[in-house]
């Protein structure tokens, strides 16, 4: 009965995990509070803003390209409104239930299914993640994320940068030529090291975003997985799993309660 309890346990808890609702701060490719600086040709799609500064601290555009329709925004009722929906979203993420501790792993080399990952303080990807599977992707990150030069996020098997959620405590760090999948949602800041590129949002509460010849894009079709799709939803072959074991746990419940009456009988 315990075999079949873990079972059932395991399965579940790649259920658990729940979209991280970004409201209107899933509009902007770039967000901060202070400022926004670019050094270099990077290209944004998605809009570009700040929510307690005006339009002059955004610098760098051009060289840096706003892809069209996409717009540059200073504080607004607009950004202001971005950025209180993203403390929603970054206290949303934080808050959920863990599926596994990884402090003190370093994020490259693993491969992981949808759930909720937890790192009591730094973390670190060195080398490729791959995530595999249609479902949410959380990671709870208590103080910084760092990535190497070219580490690399990876989707396959239906994981969709959409449903992939970085809650950073302090700030984000991507290295040089880092190609990198899903939404941060940092408290403080977020970095981009030269050629850096991002499927996703980078979304900063209390500081700037600055990059360096970077990619950033939350349009369909930008990854292995795609972006901006549907909600997952878990793949069939899971569920087939999940009746298997509920079945074999009826199963082995009606032989006791056999077994009991005949030993009493």
């Amino acid at each position: 009965m315990k075999t079949f309890s873990v079972f059932l346990l395991s399965v579940a808890c790649c259920f658990a995990q729940a979209n991280v609702p970004l409201g209107t701060a899933g509009n902007f490719a770039v967000l901060a509070a202070s400022a926004v600086t670019n050094t270099g040709p990077s290209v944004i799609t998605g809009n570009v803003g700040i929510s307690a500064n005006s339009i002059a601290s955004i610098t760098g555009f051009p060289p840096g390209t706003v892809v069209p329709p996409s717009t540059i925004q200073g504080e607004d009722a607009t950004t202001i409104t971005a950025q209180n929906d993203l403390t929603t979203a970054y206290n949303n993420a934080m808050t959920q239930a863990s599926t596994a501790n990884l402090t003190g792993q370093n994020l490259g080399g693993l491969t992981l299914g949808p759930g909720v990952y937890t790192f009591n303080n730094s973390a670190q990807l060195t080398g490729t993640l791959v995530l595999s599977g249609a479902g949410f992707y959380i990671f709870q990150i208590g103080s910084t994320l760092t990535t190497a030069s070219a580490a690399a996020v990876v989707a396959i098997n239906g994981a969709d940068a959409a449903d992939i959620f970085w809650q950073v405590g302090s700030s984000a760090t991507l290295g040089t030529t880092t190609s990198f999948i899903g939404n941060i949602l940092a408290e403080a800041s977020i970095s981009l090291n030269t050629g850096a590129t991002v499927a996703g949002s980078l979304l900063a509460r209390t500081g700037a975003v600055t990059l360096e010849t970077n990619t950033a894009t939350f349009a369909a079709g930008t990854t292995p997985g795609g972006f901006g799709g549907p909600a997952a939803t878990p793949v069939p072959s899971s569920w087939i799993l999940v009746l298997i074991g509920l079945a074999c746990v009826m199963l082995y419940q009606t032989r006791e309660r056999w077994l009991r009456r005949l030993k009493n009988s």
